[in-house]
C-alpha cells in the first residue's frame, strides 16, 4: 500500500446430495423437491498461501532484499505467479508501462467463460518498496488471490460473469500500473467491468478486519460472510485513495475489498473486539525490512482468503 505522504491521494455434489436427502426425508415428491445446485466457495488452504509467500520471500532474498518496481525481484515474482496460472489453464497477458524511467509490468489472468459484458475483477499489487521484501505489503494480497484463482481452476468454475484476476506493478509510486491499465481501456470496455475487488495487506500481524464501504452490495458480501463467523468488521478508511481500487473508482467502476491495517494504531475498542494489541500499529513492519514471511498473522490471512473466495463465487454467479 502506498504511503499517505507520497500519494495523489464444500463441493457441488455434496451440496446437491444433502439438499436431495433433506427433501426425501421431509416426504416431498421429486416434483415438489427443490434442489439447490449452486456450488459453495471452497475453503482455500492457508498453507498454500503461506507457501506462495515463502517463494516471494526467497525471491526477495535472492534479489537485493526487495521485489520493487524495476528491480529483478519484481520480474521474478511476476514470472512465478504467471507460471502457476498458465499451468492451471488461465489465459495470461503481461502489460508493459514505464514509470520513473524503468519498465513496469501488470499481469492479467482471464478465466474461461462468463459474459464478456459483465466482468468481475480481483486485483492486488505485486511490487514492494525498495526497503522491504513486501510480504504483507503486498505479498499477502497477491498470494491470496493467486490461490483463489487456482481454486477456480481446480473447481472448473463455470461463472455466469467473466472472471479476471490482476497483479499490478508499481503501486508504491502512486498506483501507476493499475492507472495505466484503466487508462488503456476503451470507454466501452470500462463499462463492462461489473466490479473490481482490491486486496492490499491481508495478514497484518496486529490485524483489524476492515471492509471497503465504497459500494453497498460489495460491502455486504464481505460483511455478511464475517458476521456469519461472529467477527466484527469496520469500514476501511486508512487506505482510502491509497491503493489500486482508486483508478477504477475514478473511472466509475464500483469497488470493494479487504484490509487488515498498515501504520495506523489500533484502539482499545478494536483490540477488545479483535484480540489485538491496543496502542500498537496494525503492521509495525509496514514498508520496512522486517516485512518478511514472519510478519504475517495466519488467522487473518486464512479468513481473508476464504472471504475472497466467497465473494468471487457469489459475485460471478
Amino acid at each position: 500500500m502506498k504511503r499517505i505522504a507520497s500519494i495523489r491521494r464444500g463441493s457441488l455434489a455434496a451440496a446437491t446430495g444433502a439438499a436431495l436427502a433433506a427433501a426425501l426425508l421431509s416426504g416431498a415428491s421429486g416434483a415438489e423437491a427443490t434442489v439447490n445446485t449452486k456450488a459453495a466457495a471452497p475453503d482455500v488452504d492457508v498453507a498454500a498461501v503461506k507457501a506462495d509467500l515463502g517463494e516471494l520471500q526467497s525471491i526477495a532474498d535472492a534479489n537485493g532484499g526487495n521485489r520493487a518496481h524495476g528491480e529483478p525481484g519484481y520480474q521474478k515474482s511476476l514470472d512465478f505467479i504467471k507460471g502457476k496460472l498458465d499451468e492451471a489453464g488461465f489465459t495470461t497477458s503481461v502489460q508493459e508501462f514505464t514509470s520513473g524511467g524503468k519498465k513496469g509490468y501488470n499481469l492479467i489472468a482471464d478465466w474461461k467463460g462468463g459474459a464478456d459484458d459483465k466482468v468481475v475483477m480481483a486485483g492486488s499489487h505485486l511490487d514492494s518498496v525498495e526497503a522491504s521484501p513486501g510480504i504483507n505489503d503486498n505479498g499477502s494480497g497477491s498470494a491470496a488471490i493467486l490461490e483463489v484463482a487456482l481454486a477456480v481452476a481446480k473447481a472448473d468454475l463455470q461463472p455466469s460473469k467473466h472472471l479476471r484476476f490482476a497483479w499490478w506493478g508499481d503501486e508504491e509510486d502512486g498506483m501507476v500500473g493499475s492507472t495505466h491499465y484503466v487508462d488503456s481501456l476503451a470507454a466501452d470496455d470500462t463499462s463492462k467491468i461489473d466490479s473490481y475487488l482490491n486486496f492490499d495487506m491481508l495478514g497484518s500481524p496486529n490485524p483489524g478486519y476492515f471492509v471497503y464501504d465504497d459500494d453497498p452490495e460489495l460491502e455486504k458480501v464481505f460483511k455478511d460472510w464475517y458476521a456469519a463467523k461472529n467477527i466484527t468488521t469496520e469500514k476501511e478508511t486508512e487506505g482510502d485513495g491509497r491503493s489500486d481500487h482508486a483508478p477504477f473508482k475514478d473511472a466509475g467502476v464500483r469497488v470493494g475489498g479487504l484490509f487488515t491495517g498498515a501504520e495506523a494504531t489500533m484502539s482499545q475498542e478494536q483490540a477488545d473486539q479483535w484480540g489485538g494489541k491496543a496502542g500498537e500499529a496494525f503492521d509495525p513492519c509496514y514498508h520496512s525490512a522486517c516485512d518478511k514471511a514472519s510478519n504475517i498473522d495466519d488467522k487473518a490471512l486464512d479468513l481473508n482468503t476464504d472471504a475472497i473466495a466467497n465473494a468471487i463465487w457469489t459475485l460471478s454467479s
